[in-house]
């Protein structure tokens, strides 16, 4: 593929909106050593991706202009780089880019055989493209901080999901109901039969009196919150929470940090802690792969855009409120 040029969608500075995204032709990349050339058929958006663009990680992330966004993405091994073991040309897979550098909204993009699992011909790229951010986040609050077993084998816990028709919400709420356990999930009004359809146990309309309290309907004390909203405060929380109840911040601020530190020093049993993904190997990625061959897990769909339209896809990220995953399809 060297010397080959493919469509791909761009930013060069900070800002802009969907309006910032250009449509251009570039030299198809060439893999690594340790790395395989992906045909992409699919590629997920997050709200990160957004938010680098408005200058969130600025000066890390991007690391440098003009930037290709987004990371999560499903398609065809066409080159393998000369120490991959795993991959060929012809293997269908899902894979998630470097989250510094990005790459998927093109035709083509190089992914880490590390962050590459095989897709079985039972999950669709757009389903498999849904998964690497926002599943592996979901399921590394619920199975490695919070504990939860998916095999349903641990204690029941009573979980709260808020955001529970995003991105990553809606995968939470299902990977915790595999767990056994009893979930509660925030959403608007639009949303409540979507999240109850996941199979969360009781709904709440956040822009409710009500529901901006937290509060369980049937007055059950949370032993974890995967939070995936902004904004809440820790005295929303706190009343809420069991004695040992954690809440687990997927998009922490300067004062989650700070109420992290004061619930360390305090030695309180209460405890808020922040998240930050870092993925390094592909054991998470493949299983949550072989739970959607299964059926035990869905990616939901808020809408699907052809990378002609990456432009719509971005703005509907933009808002701020899709339901499950937007996608683009190339």
């Amino acid at each position: 593929m060297a010397g080959k040029l493919m469509r791909a969608i761009q930013y060069d500075s900070y800002g802009g909106g969907a309006d910032g995204l250009k449509h251009v032709e570039v030299p198809v990349p060439t893999p690594n050593k340790d790395e395989v050339l992906i045909k992409l058929e699919a590629t997920s958006l997050n709200p990160l991706d957004v938010r680098f663009q408005k200058g969130v990680a600025r000066p890390f992330v991007p690391r440098k202009f003009p930037v290709i966004p987004c990371v999560d993405v499903a398609g065809e091994v066409i080159e393998v780089g000369s120490n991959v073991v795993k991959f060929k040309a012809g293997d269908k897979v899902v894979a998630l880019l470097n989250t510094i550098i990005g790459g998927g909204l093109a035709e083509y993009a190089v992914a880490k055989e590390s962050l590459t699992v095989q897709r079985p011909e039972e999950v669709s790229a757009a389903e498999g493209a849904g998964l690497p951010i926002a599943a592996l986040t979901a399921h590394k609050a619920l199975v490695e901080i919070a504990g939860i077993k998916l095999d349903g084998s641990g204690p029941r816990m009573n979980i709260l999901v808020t955001a529970a028709s995003g991105g990553v919400g809606h995968y939470a709420v299902q990977l915790a109901k595999l767990g056994n356990a009893h979930v509660t999930g925030t959403c608007g009004a639009r949303n409540i039969e979507f999240v109850k359809s996941l199979g969360a146990d009781e709904v709440l309309d956040y822009k409710t009196p009500e529901g901006a309290t937290l509060k369980s309907p049937s007055g059950q004390k949370y032993d974890v919150v995967v939070h995936c909203a902004r904004d809440i405060p820790w005295s929303t929380f706190e009343p809420n929470l069991s004695d040992t109840g954690k809440v687990i911040d997927l998009t922490p601020g300067p004062s989650s940090i700070c109420t992290y530190v004061w619930k360390k020093l305090t030695f309180s049993k209460k405890q808020l802690l922040p998240l930050i993904l870092i993925p390094k190997e592909d054991k998470e990625l493949k299983l949550l792969v072989k739970l959607v061959k299964e059926g035990k897990l869905k990616t939901m769909f808020d809408s699907k855009h052809p990378l002609s339209k990456a432009q719509d896809a971005w703005a509907k990220s933009l808002d701020g409120h899709a339901t499950g995953k937007i996608i683009v399809e190339i």
